[in-house]
């Protein structure tokens, strides 16, 4: 009876835990995608049980696994993340049974969390194999997002591990389908934060994949071959070409990677409500400063608006904003009253909304970026008479990205980034929930020791 694809060092927290649990002490070890045994147990890495519970009808698929359905169903046990089966319920497997889990696919590194602690660590796996009309990826550099965060630890009762976080991915092409017309090797390349999706229903259609009921994330989702996605927080990717995005030449690439997911959900709806014309006025909440770069370029008053006069400097020396507002001065807000044409609140902490909605001009739209997890607290007569409204924008499709790359490359605009190491990863995403961070990580996938 075989087990995992992961490298076994990879499993030596999982191991240790499941020799405290059980009493059974691990006696054989390999180093690399191969049967790892305790006695008495076969330890199964938990992604192959969810591809086996998930596709009963693929008989040729539980075959290439190895393990027989009712192993599953009926004897398993969880102890430290992982699977325990009991080795006498596989006593009469052949000899074949023993042998490595085969599985085809391409042979990846990352870093993953395996429980709601959070905690990244290196973790081998196999990406699917490249089809006719994909595009194979070497990962140079990739964003941490505080969805990366959320994600790791579980925060949204979601998660799918083990987890590989990352959706703002910079790369190279390496290989290419024989039906790939839009890409060629060698050829600097973007992901974000999905990589698939139906193609056929009406946000499809018009551009807005990203508003799809069937968007395959590019981390903790289900992609086409029924297996979890797993992020750019690893050296390779696979990806079909209508989600592949060409990066210009003139950004440097570790300060392009945030763009592909920062950067499009202010671009885009600062496009769709006509946020992009001079001499209109933005408020831009919070320290967004890709909102205050794209509003600057577009020829727009910009206004930063805090609650603490903190950043007052960093905003109008470092960003170039035109002003900077403190929502909790009465004086300074009166004045400021009815001034914005629209504002991009970025914060992710629940804050008073009405307030803000009284710098808005008649029409104003205000357009939520941050998601706080509080309910907004909204009475009729803050929008009605203005007719006044809130909006909320999640990321963007492939043609608004690909526009805002365009649109960032002749402008110059990239984040501002710290890039780190992939061995860095923990301790970056503890300062990140710290907001200890001016303004993005990015790693340096390529130059870390994976």
């Amino acid at each position: 009876m075989g087990a995992i694809l992961a490298d076994a060092a990879h499993w030596r927290m999982e191991l240790d835990a499941a020799t405290k649990i059980t009493g059974k002490a691990a006696v054989m070890l390999w180093s690399r995608s191969v049967s790892v045994r305790i006695d008495g147990y076969i330890i199964v890495d938990p992604i192959f049980l969810k591809v086996v519970e998930r596709d009963n009808r693929c008989q040729a698929r539980k075959e290439r696994l190895r393990f027989p359905l009712m192993l599953f169903r009926h004897f398993p046990e969880r102890v430290g993340g992982v699977i325990v089966l009991p080795r006498q319920v596989a006593g009469n497997q052949s000899s074949k049974e023993e042998s490595p889990m085969e599985k085809e696919g391409l042979p990846a590194l990352g870093w993953a969390a395996r429980d709601t602690s959070g905690h990244l660590s290196p973790y081998s796996f196999l990406r699917r194999v490249q089809e006719d009309d994909d595009v194979t990826i070497k990962v140079l550099f990739c964003g941490i997002c505080h969805t990366d965060l959320h994600i790791a630890k579980n925060a949204w009762g979601n998660t799918l591990y083990p987890v590989v976080p990352g959706h703002e991915i910079v790369g190279v092409v390496t290989d290419i389908g024989r039906g790939v017309d839009g890409f060629k090797i060698g050829e600097t390349v973007g992901v974000g934060y999905f990589l698939g999706s139906c193609r056929t229903c009406i946000s499809c259609s018009k551009g807005y994949e990203n508003y799809c009921a069937k968007l395959e994330l590019t981390s903790n989702g289900v992609g086409r071959d029924g297996e979890n996605t797993r992020g750019g927080f690893s050296d390779v990717l696979v990806v079909n070409q209508e989600y592949v995005l060409r990066v210009p030449e003139s950004l440097p690439l570790d300060g392009a990677a945030p763009l592909l997911c920062a950067g499009v959900t202010v671009y885009g709806p600062m496009m769709r409500h006509g946020l992009n014309a001079p001499g209109k006025h933005l408020g831009v909440v919070g320290l967004g400063h890709l909102a205050v770069k794209f509003g600057k370029a577009f020829g727009m008053t910009v206004t930063v608006i805090r609650s603490s006069p903190r950043k007052r400097q960093e905003a109008l020396e470092r960003l170039g904003a035109d002003a900077f507002l403190l929502s909790n001065d009465p004086e300074q807000m009166k004045a400021a009253a009815g001034t914005m044409d629209g504002i991009i609140d970025t914060v992710s902490a629940g804050h008073p909304i009405v307030p803000l909605l009284d710098l808005l001009s008649p029409m104003g739209q205000i357009v939520l970026v941050g998601g706080p997890s509080e309910p907004l607290e909204l009475p009729a007569y803050a929008i009605v008479p203005g007719g006044k409204g809130i909006v909320g924008n999640c990321v963007g499709g492939i043609r608004d990205c690909q526009a805002m790359l365009d649109f960032a490359g002749k402008h110059g605009i990239t984040a501002d980034v710290e890039v780190v190491k992939m061995d860095y990863v923990n301790t970056a995403v503890q300062r990140l929930e710290r907001n200890d961070v001016r303004y993005r990580f990015v790693i340096d996938v390529s130059g870390s020791q994976l």
